[in-house]
């Protein structure tokens, strides 16, 4: 028996999500939560073997719930089922412990599938999303297998440090907008920063600068 707590801020859809899973033989309901705060408390209390989380959630958002209660109760497993399907998103959710994320356009079965998997210990991201978070896992261990955690000294957030290891390897904007699945608009803007914070003025001198300080070759 898999025992669930669902946290979901909508009524609704909470409702709906609870007629589903009470169908399941194997699946057992123990509480509702409503936002963050709740679902905190609520999985302490409860210690639930699963909790279906939502991300948009009052009080304290899906991401760092998901962070409280692993951080508290390694055991207890995080399904994050979401409207959302941006890199960040998902990225963020898995770093603070979740072990799957899955899509609310996903259908009954493969939701009931989803919560079987993450219980028996087995890692379910949505289709749609998966290439994304290789994606950007790709880049970012590209930047590190490059010796970027000296470039943090500088002040460069994290999407800063991936721009920036992009760029001397030669990706345009557009192409490192497609990558990271953001707006090139966005690229352009990340890029006016670094070259703030490490003091250049174009592309070739960022690059230049990444060559000197070894974090490409």
């Amino acid at each position: 028996m898999i025992s669930v707590l669902l946290v979901e801020d909508q009524n609704l859809v909470r409702s709906g999500l609870r007629a589903l899973l009470d169908r399941e033989e194997d699946i057992r309901i123990l509480g509702e939560a409503a936002d963050g705060e709740e679902a905190i408390q609520m999985a302490g209390d409860l210690r639930p073997d699963l909790v279906l989380m939502d991300l948009k959630l009052p009080k304290i958002d899906g991401i760092e719930a998901t962070r409280q209660i692993k951080g508290l109760h390694s055991e207890i497993e995080v399904l994050v089922l979401s409207a959302y399907e941006d890199d960040e998103s998902v990225f963020q959710a898995i770093q603070a412990g979740a072990s799957g994320y899955v899509l609310k356009d996903i259908t009954p079965v493969n939701l009931v599938r989803a919560i079987r998997s993450v219980r028996a210990g087995m890692s379910t991201v949505h289709p749609g999303i998966t290439r994304k978070l290789l994606e950007r896992i790709s880049l970012m261990s590209r930047a590190r297998s490059a010796g970027q955690h000296s470039i943090h000294s500088d002040g460069l957030t994290p999407r800063e440090v991936e721009i920036l290891v992009g760029v001397a390897n030669g990706l345009s904007s557009r192409e490192l907008a497609a990558k990271l699945f953001v707006s090139e608009s966005t690229v352009k803007s990340h890029l006016r920063a670094i070259y703030r914070k490490i003091n250049v003025h174009d592309r070739s001198q960022a690059v230049a600068y990444a060559l000197r300080k070894g974090f490409v070759r």
